[in-house]
């Protein structure tokens, strides 16, 4: 099937793919733009599984001022080549993590970050809810389970809804971003201000 470059273009800016990589999908999948994004995005996917214990030194450091000064937030995503690392939609994603962390106020990266007396108190919190509740003890364990996942939701900045799309997480984002450039990318630290907060 011969596949128009206008169809083409318009996978390639939806996917952020090559020319010849949003060509081969188009032909594979018939001319249908959302089997060929698909298509892409899981080839995408697994090549960045293959990566994902590269090493991401390069990169770049993004800073956002809030509230005219009142919120501060750097942030710094990590990529493995500094070709990925100075594309307009890397350094755009690294700004939508910045803006992210600015209006969700994160604790930290990922659920293996929280400390184990973070996880305690809320596994303790929990329990003793669910006791007050009267709610039988055989429950009790998965009442933990689902106030622990609420508490990965609001707490880590993966796990957190994404502020322009509530349908999907910042970790969802990622993934799209690691299939977009087929790079291990991780987003390695940030720092949040507020003015006249305590250190």
């Amino acid at each position: 099937m011969a596949v128009s470059t206008e169809l083409v273009k318009q996978l390639r800016e939806a996917t952020g793919a090559g020319v010849k990589d949003c060509r081969d999908a188009l032909e594979a999948s018939g001319g249908d733009l959302e089997i060929a994004a698909a298509q892409l995005r899981e080839r995408g996917l697994a090549a960045a599984a293959k990566r994902s214990g590269r090493e991401t030194r390069n990169g770049v450091l993004d800073i956002y001022s809030h509230g005219d000064g009142r919120v501060g937030v750097m942030v710094e995503v990590n990529c493995e080549t500094d070709f990925v690392a100075r594309t307009k939609e890397f350094r755009s994603f690294a700004h939508e993590v910045a803006l992210q962390v600015a209006a969700a106020s994160p604790r930290w990266v990922n659920p293996e970050d929280v400390p184990a007396e973070a996880l305690e108190e809320e596994r303790a919190e929990a329990r003793r809810l669910a006791q007050a509740d009267g709610k039988p003890p055989a429950i009790v364990d998965q009442i933990i389970a689902g106030r622990l996942e609420k508490f990965y939701a609001e707490s880590c900045l993966l796990r957190q809804a994404y502020i322009r799309d509530e349908t999907r997480t910042l970790g969802d984002m990622l993934q799209a971003m690691i299939a977009t450039t087929g790079e291990n990318i991780t987003v390695r630290r940030f720092v949040r201000w507020t003015v006249g907060e305590e250190a």
